[in-house]
C-alpha cells in the first residue's frame, strides 16, 4: 500500500508540477466550485495508476488542479465511497497520495440528510464534529509509522481555526451557516424513520455516507480538516418524505453557491 501511494503521488507530481498544500474533497451534486478554480490542469482517475474510478451519478471522476483564492489547489471532483463495493484503504486512497503530494489542508463537502428540527432542506452546515457508524474504521490493520501513530488523537477531527474563520466570513457576506455534528454511515440506503430518530439521540445533526473515513486517514497523517454539509432531505419526524438521488443533487445544487463562496474565501485566508 505505502509503494503504491508513493507510486501515485510521484506520477501525478511529475504530470502536473503542482506546488499545492491544499486539498479539496467535493461531494454529491458538488462541482460547481470548480467554476471557480482556475483550472491549470486536469486528470481522469482512470489515468492514475491505482487510482480507483468513481461510479456514482454526480461524481465526475478527475483531479483538478489549479488555484482558488489566489492559492494553489488540487481538487476532486467525484470521491469513492464504501457502499461502491471498495475497501477503506481504496475510499481513503486519494487522501493518502495527497498528503504523499505534499498536502497539509483538506477541505471536504457533502450532501447529507438533516436530524436536526432547526435545519431546514438547503442549509449548509458547518462540521464542528463526526459519530462513526460505518461499523468499520480505515486504520484497522498494520499501522504504518511513516504515515501516522497507532492510535491517533480525534478530539479536534475538524480544524476549530478553520470553523471559526468560516463563521466570520459567512457574518461578513451575510449568509447563514448552521453548525453541528455528521454522522457516517455505509449507505447505499437513505435511512429508516426508526434510524433517523436514532441518530439524533445520539448526538448528530446531520447523515451521510462519506466524510468520516477520509477525515480519520487525514487526522492520521496530521492533515488539518474543514467539512461542510449540505442539508438536501429532511429527517426529521413529520417531515420524512420520500428521497431519491436525483433530488439530492438538485438541492445540493442551489445551495452550493453558499458553499461555494465560503470554501472560495477560507482557501484565501490560509
Amino acid at each position: 500500500m505505502l509503494k503504491k501511494i508513493k507510486e501515485t503521488a510521484n506520477y501525478i507530481l511529475q504530470q502536473t508540477q503542482t506546488e499545492a498544500k491544499i486539498g479539496i474533497i467535493l461531494g454529491t451534486g458538488l462541482g460547481g466550485l470548480v467554476q471557480e478554480i482556475d483550472i491549470k490542469s486536469t486528470m481522469d482517475y482512470d489515468q492514475i495508476p491505482n487510482f480507483p474510478v468513481s461510479t456514482v451519478e454526480g461524481h465526475h471522476g478527475r483531479l483538478i488542479f489549479g488555484s482558488l483564492g489566489g492559492k494553489e489547489v488540487v481538487a476532486m471532483q467525484g470521491r469513492f465511497h464504501y457502499y461502491e463495493g471498495y475497501g477503506m484503504d481504496q475510499v481513503t486512497f486519494p487522501v493518502r497520495v495527497f498528503k504523499m503530494m505534499g498536502i497539509d489542508t483538506l477541505l471536504v463537502s457533502n450532501a447529507s440528510g438533516g436530524l436536526n428540527p432547526d435545519f431546514v432542506v438547503g442549509d449548509v452546515m458547518v462540521i464542528e464534529d463526526h459519530i462513526n457508524m460505518f461499523g468499520t474504521n480505515p486504520l484497522i490493520g498494520k499501522n504504518m509509522e511513516e504515515l501516522g501513530p497507532r492510535f491517533p488523537d480525534m478530539s479536534q477531527a475538524y480544524s476549530k481555526k478553520l470553523i471559526a474563520k468560516a463563521f466570520e466570513i459567512s457574518e461578513r457576506n451575510n449568509v447563514q451557516l448552521k453548525r453541528g455534528v455528521y454522522v457516517g454511515t455505509t449507505g447505499p440506503t437513505f435511512e429508516t424513520p426508526a434510524e433517523y430518530k436514532m441518530f439524533r439521540v445520539l448526538g448528530a445533526d446531520v447523515v451521510g455516507m462519506s466524510t468520516v473515513p477520509e477525515v480519520i486517514v487525514a487526522r492520521h497523517m496530521d492533515v488539518t480538516c474543514f467539512g461542510v454539509s449540505i442539508v438536501t432531505d429532511s429527517g426529521v419526524p413529520g417531515e420524512i418524505v420520500e428521497v431519491s438521488h436525483e433530488e439530492v443533487q438538485i438541492v445540493a445544487a442551489k445551495a452550493e453557491p453558499t458553499m461555494t463562496l465560503v470554501i472560495k474565501e477560507l482557501v484565501a485566508s490560509l
